[in-house]
């Protein structure tokens, strides 16, 4: 056994600095080189034949891999392509049916406990399918001029939907390279935060708030300790609490959060009765777990999302609140 000098000595000397399987890296090599070669072939026939959404929905039925070089090729995650197809799947809206022929393979969902489709489902659908594969084609050919997407999409991921990407146009390939690379830092800016709204709307309205732990409530109690989203106007002395919840995707802990929810409204209303407690649920995650939201809106006293009518109602709401205290 090596004493603690030379346990140290050995990770210092021994560092490999990286780690990499010889084995994995060749075959991942390989899957690369395939995608590749793929669009290669496909960049080739487009600009012999011209572009025809025929020759993506052979890409997607002859080729392996055909939905991962359509993804590469257009920098469409895949995670939003499942998650935009449980949009699709949910949504009534006319225009979006028809263009991705949802009566042709989406089944009439039950609304209750819906699940998102993973990676072997809609490959197997691609492959069985030929109205669903059509679908997917129209979906990056013309998604873009749908109302309903320009509306539901974020403005970075629908421009994802280009037909000229399709074309492999330099400009939109140079688009997909640079949206690829800041797509990290897109995702973790503040600005992109539901939260930060709801802060900017206190802020304009000249409200105080504090963020933290309600005082009275966790010092008397023995439960986990939550900081709360937004007090107003301070932890001392509640008025309004707000809570914020929004779910880009189902997840197992929904149950659990709702629960919670429940158990805090319980305590909020046993140390500060005149507070009221409102809660900010929105997301796709909320909207097909729809068991899971029942419970999770119940837990507030009033509810609201983040669509631009909630929002005027919630400023309406904080305006009428500060008139009972005039």
């Amino acid at each position: 056994m090596q004493n603690n000098d030379s346990k140290f000595k050995t990770v210092i000397d021994k560092n490999t600095f990286y780690f990499y399987n010889p084995v994995f890296q060749e075959k991942y090599e390989s899957y690369i080189n395939s995608l590749k070669e793929t669009l290669l072939v496909l960049k080739n026939k487009i600009e012999t034949d011209g572009l025809k959404k025929e020759f993506f929905e052979a890409l997607l039925l002859d080729k392996e891999n055909g939905l991962r070089a359509l993804l590469a090729l257009t920098g469409f995650a895949n995670e939003s392509l499942k998650r935009l197809l449980t949009v699709v799947r949910v949504a009534d809206n006319k225009e979006l049916s028809k263009l991705l022929y949802k009566d042709k393979w989406a089944k009439k969902e039950n609304g209750i406990e819906l699940s998102e489709w993973g990676d072997t489902r809609i490959i197997k659908l691609l492959k069985d399918n030929s109205d669903f594969r059509k679908g997917i084609v129209n979906l990056f050919f013309e998604g873009s001029t749908i109302p309903f997407l320009a509306q539901t999409l974020p403005l970075f991921e629908l421009k994802k939907l280009s037909i000229s990407k399709l074309k492999f146009e330099i400009p939109a390939m140079i688009d997909t390279l640079v949206r690829y690379k800041e797509s990290g830092s897109y995702s973790g800016k503040a600005e992109n935060n539901p939260e930060v709204l709801i802060t900017n709307i206190l802020r304009e309205l000249e409200i105080d708030f504090e963020q933290g732990e309600l005082t009275e409530l966790f010092k008397k109690e023995k439960v986990e300790k939550r900081k709360m989203d937004f007090i107003i106007p301070s932890k001392k002395l509640p008025e309004i609490i707000i809570e914020s919840s929004f779910l880009k995707t189902t997840s197992s802990g929904q149950g659990d959060k709702a629960k919670t929810e429940a158990n805090i409204k319980k305590l909020i209303s046993r140390y500060y009765p005149k507070a009221t407690f409102v809660g900010f649920v929105d997301g796709i995650g909320w909207y097909v777990r729809k068991q899971d939201l029942a419970r999770m809106v119940s837990a507030f006293d009033d509810v609201f999302t983040f669509h631009k009518d909630e929002i005027e109602r919630f400023k309406q709401f904080l305006k009428q609140e500060r008139k009972k205290d005039d």
